[in-house]
């Protein structure tokens, strides 16, 4: 016995010469969830430094916290609202160019129409249209430069590609060099390479590669489909 006793003092004052640390302390009261309701006195009696409001209870801790987390999420409703209604926006904007598309007779009006979009409703800088064959037609839209290295070098492993390019690229497909950023879409039907579209803006980050493609594929997908019944390339 004396033994045993003689091992419970040696372990009682190692536990004694333990530092007291605050992941000591967060593990007791993790593994002890009914301290403060057994000790409600130390609840209310403790106080806490703010630095915006100076001494606080605990009390008064945890209602500014749960304040904050409510303006938190306020502040996600607004952004995701505001993420719903440009996305309905765009999608609208969307809808209504499909059938001004389809409503064009020729690949001109076609281009007419895909120009007119792209500045006036999209507020972007140009639009280009490269084909991979040569075809009869003449539109400002239209580039007659050999683009083939470009389309190899950004779209032969994706559909699209955001970003920026080169100015010995810029020159190719705009004619111009600039400092903002592109979109390229490769135009593809019956598994044939038609060639892409571009579409420049002013701003550097607009055209990022995290950007969604869903309405992009749709809307590629229709183009594609119109130039080869206009153009029978």
């Amino acid at each position: 016995m004396k033994d045993n006793d003689m091992k419970n003092e040696q372990i009682m004052a190692s536990i004694d010469d333990l530092p007291l640390t605050d992941e000591l302390v967060s593990a007791y009261l993790q593994d002890n969830p009914e301290f403060f309701n057994r000790n409600n006195k130390l609840m209310t009696g403790l106080r806490l430094i703010d630095n915006q409001r100076g001494t606080v209870s605990l009390v008064e801790r945890q209602q500014q916290q749960l304040r904050q987390q409510v303006h938190n999420l306020e502040d996600e409703i607004t952004q995701l609202m505001s993420v719903a209604s440009h996305n309905e926006n765009l999608f609208t904007l969307y809808s209504d160019l499909y059938l001004r598309l389809l409503d064009c007779k020729s690949a001109s009006e076609l281009l007419d129409c895909l120009t007119q979009t792209t500045k006036e409703l999209l507020s972007l800088s140009a639009l280009t249209l490269y084909l991979t064959k040569p075809v009869e037609l003449a539109h400002d839209s239209l580039t007659n430069n050999d683009c083939q290295g470009v389309m190899q070098n950004r779209l032969s492993n994706s559909d699209y590609y955001f970003g920026r390019l080169q100015q010995s690229e810029q020159q190719l497909i705009f004619s111009h060099s600039f400092a903002g950023s592109v979109v390229l879409m490769k135009l593809v039907h019956d598994d044939k390479d038609l060639g892409f579209l571009a579409i420049s803006s002013d701003d550097a980050h607009h055209f990022d590669p995290r950007m969604d493609t869903l309405l992009l594929n749709q809307f590629k997908r229709l183009v594609a489909k119109l130039l080869q019944q206009h153009l029978a390339i």
